[in-house]
């Protein structure tokens, strides 16, 4: 019993020491033969094993790889931004230079895909000849005058072609913005006399405007004044008229101070008539 007992607690001592050791033997060999791959934030792990390139795709974290056999390579999926600048030609053969901004990102479960078709150096192999190819096809399409002002629709256009370009690739475009059209010094003053004469026609046609208003309210004006008239000559009667003389004679002999005029001899202007008015104020 009792060498039986002692047995079992010496192969119970071994086999607990031996897991321990096991364990770390294991974390050892982990550590010197990298068998194992981490991941990081906003990246993928493409697997490499003896040279090809396999199927399945590492997400973020920890992962075992068989040391010598496998590598991981590992590729950023955030958004990633390049700005270039290109020169291309109008529909009417303007030079253009462009400068555009674009943002994209790889596609994240098919990043083994774009390691195994294009590799590392996608945004030189792809990306920047795609924008300038995108480019052309579409300023080719509109004059330099209209670059301007349907820019908003030249940029969605540029965005369609080179969104379809980049998903060939496994990319994905997010947004694209121009943000400078630049012309030659010989059409931007062009656009600037252009633009002045238009604004000068403008203001031609304004003062034109304004004077056919005015003339239209002076003959408005004018025929106003002489329907007055017309109606003050027809209100006028003999009768109105003797009135009227009545009304500035007794007028006047309100204002006299009735002293005779001194004024006598051919020439002399003629008085009216003031004992009659004197003798009808007495009664």
């Amino acid at each position: 019993m009792n060498s039986n007992s002692t047995g079992k607690k010496s192969k119970k001592f071994v086999f607990g020491v031996t897991i321990p050791i096991m364990a770390i033997a294991l974390i050892v060999g982990l550590i010197v033969f990298k068998a194992y791959y981490i991941v990081d934030p906003g990246h993928r792990g493409v697997v490499v094993q003896l040279g090809a390139v396999q199927s399945k795709v590492l997400s973020e974290g920890f992962h075992f790889i068989v040391p010598f056999i496998q590598e991981v390579i590992p590729l950023e999926i955030r958004v990633q931004k390049v700005q270039s600048e290109e020169t291309t030609s109008s529909k009417d053969l303007q030079v253009v230079n462009t400068v555009i901004a674009v943002n994209f990102r790889l596609d994240p479960n098919n990043v083994n895909k774009l390691y195994q078709e294009v590799g590392l150096y996608y945004k030189e192999r792809i990306v920047d000849p795609a924008i300038a190819e995108s480019l052309k096809a579409v300023t080719a399409q509109y004059t330099a005058e209209e670059l301007i002002s349907k820019r908003s629709e030249v940029s969605s256009k540029i965005k369609n072609i080179l969104s379809q370009k980049l998903h060939n690739y496994y990319m994905i475009l997010d947004e694209i913005n121009i943000t400078e059209f630049r012309f030659s010094d010989e059409f931007n003053e062009a656009i600037e006399q252009k633009q002045i004469a238009e604004q000068q026609a403008l203001k031609a046609k304004l003062d034109l405007e304004r004077i056919q208003i005015e003339a239209e309210q002076k003959l408005e004006q004018a025929k106003a004044e002489a329907e007055g008239l017309k109606l003050q000559k027809d209100q006028v009667t003999p009768e109105l008229v003797e009135l009227r003389k009545i009304e500035a004679q007794l007028e006047a002999i309100k204002k006299w101070d009735g002293k005779l005029p001194s004024v006598t001899g051919t020439g002399a202007i003629p008085f009216i008539n003031v004992d009659q008015f004197v003798d009808q104020a007495n009664e």
